[in-house]
C-alpha cells in the first residue's frame, strides 16, 4: 500500500487534488481511498488530505501517519507545519516553489522535487493572481516525480473530477509534468 499526504491551505485545492489523484489511480485499476483532515475550516487555514493506493481492497480506516510521499501546495507551510512528520526516509517530498531541490538542505533525508505550480497555475489562469489554484499542476509534477501514476490518467481524472476549465487544468498538469525539478541521481561509484 502507498500512502500520501497533501499539505495546503484552505481554498488551494488540496482536498480536490487528493480526489483527482485517487480517481487517476482508480482509472489505472487500483483500489483507492481519499479523505481530508480539517482544523479550522476557513480559507487560508492549513489543511491536510490523505490518499491510500493499493492493488487490493483497503480496509484501514485511520489517518496516514507514515506517508510514502508528501505534497506541499503552499511553500509557506514548511515554516509553520512539520510537513515531514512521519515521512519515511528516502520518501518523495514534492514542494510548490520556484527554488531547486538543493535549496532545502534540511530535507536531505528525503527525495525532494520542486515545481513552480503557482507560476504555472497563473499562466493558465487557474484561480486569481493572489490565490492561484495549484492542485492540477502539482498532480502533473507528482506523476513525474513518483512514477506512481501516468500523467495521462491524471489528465483523464481532471476531465472527470474538475467541474470547469478542463483544458486549462490539463495544460497546467502537463506543463508541471515537464517542469518538475527532480533530485539528481547519485553518481555511481567508479570501479
Amino acid at each position: 500500500m502507498v500512502e500520501i499526504r497533501f499539505h495546503g491551505r484552505g481554498g488551494q485545492g488540496a482536498v480536490v487534488a487528493s480526489n483527482i489523484l485517487a480517481a487517476a489511480c482508480f482509472l489505472e485499476g487500483r483500489y483507492v481511498q481519499a479523505f481530508p483532515a480539517f482544523g479550522v475550516e476557513r480559507r487560508g487555514a492549513p489543511v491536510e488530505a490523505y490518499i491510500r493506493i493499493d492493488h487490493q481492497k483497503i480496509h484501514l480506516r485511520t489517518n496516514v501517519y507514515t506517508p510514502d510521499h508528501v505534497v506541499v501546495l503552499d511553500p509557506t507551510l514548511i515554516e509553520v507545519v512539520d510537513v515531514t512528520r512521519g515521512l519515511k526516509p528516502g520518501a518523495t517530498l514534492l514542494l510548490n516553489t520556484d527554488k531547486s531541490p538543493d535549496a532545502f538542505p534540511r530535507f536531505a533525508s528525503f527525495r525532494v522535487a520542486t515545481v513552480d505550480a503557482s507560476r504555472i497555475a497563473l499562466r493558465h489562469r487557474l484561480g486569481s493572481r493572489t490565490h492561484p489554484i495549484v492542485n492540477t499542476a502539482i498532480l502533473g509534477a507528482f506523476a513525474r516525480a513518483t512514477g506512481l501514476v501516468s500523467v495521462d490518467a491524471v489528465c483523464e481524472a481532471i476531465r472527470e473530477e474538475v467541474p470547469s476549465h478542463h483544458e486549462a487544468n490539463i495544460a497546467a498538469a502537463r506543463e508541471a509534468y515537464d517542469s518538475v525539478v527532480l533530485p539528481e541521481a547519485p553518481a555511481e561509484a567508479a570501479p
